[in-house]
């Protein structure tokens, strides 16, 4: 890669605000974790960013879908892709604060025009009316225009749990579904299995 190249991707990822540093090279495919070499070659492809498609990685805590969301981020950023990765707490405080200070239209349009949009963690509580509202009008507007991928706990089935309005959750989940790539995550917590090593260790 050319020196300008190495400095476009270094302001991508910085860019993309990622919570870990995360790469393809480094996930684990040898615990059972229901994810297939071939499944991640197919991310690598960045082919579902081209198609205008989603990804939507459920599993229980501790799988490592926040890191795997952040690895296909750092792979479109490398690939030229804007991105941009927003826990879904971040998501809703940002929203309250552009709205008092007045940035809440730059927020939508910076979060509708990125090539990829990550929301992680969807689920921890039920989302306002309003936040709901706000998630309905960015995914419209990305609609077969972008990527969007949502990591959460609970099983896709279950997102009407965290969003109240059927109305609301049906369009949503219109605009998220079609054409998506579903990933389920499976096996023990990595946090888990680490405190267990720890135990062992001392």
């Amino acid at each position: 890669k050319t020196f300008r190249e190495n400095k476009k991707t270094e302001r991508l990822v910085k860019g993309a605000k990622f919570r870990v540093q995360a790469s393809f090279e480094r996930v684990d495919l040898t615990a059972n974790r229901n994810l297939t070499r071939t499944q991640v070659q197919d991310l690598m492809s960045m082919q579902f960013i081209k198609n205008h498609r989603n990804i939507l990685i459920v599993g229980p805590t501790g799988v490592g879908k926040t890191y795997l969301a952040s690895a296909i981020g750092d792979q479109a950023c490398r690939n030229g892709y804007t991105c941009r990765f927003l826990g879904m707490n971040l998501f809703i405080e940002q929203l309250a604060l552009s709205r008092v200070d007045g940035s809440f239209l730059r927020l939508r349009e910076r979060l509708i025009k990125t090539d990829l949009l990550i929301f992680d963690d969807l689920g921890i509580k039920p989302l306002t009316p309003g936040v709901v509202q706000d998630l309905y009008d960015i995914l419209e507007e990305r609609y077969q225009k972008g990527s969007t991928v949502i990591t959460s706990q609970l099983p896709i089935t279950n997102w009407r749990e965290v969003i109240a309005d059927e109305v609301a959750y049906e369009a949503i989940m219109d605009r998220l579904i079609h054409g998506a790539v579903k990933l389920e995550m499976k096996g023990e917590s990595y946090r888990k299995k680490q405190g267990k090593v720890d135990t062992e260790a001392s």
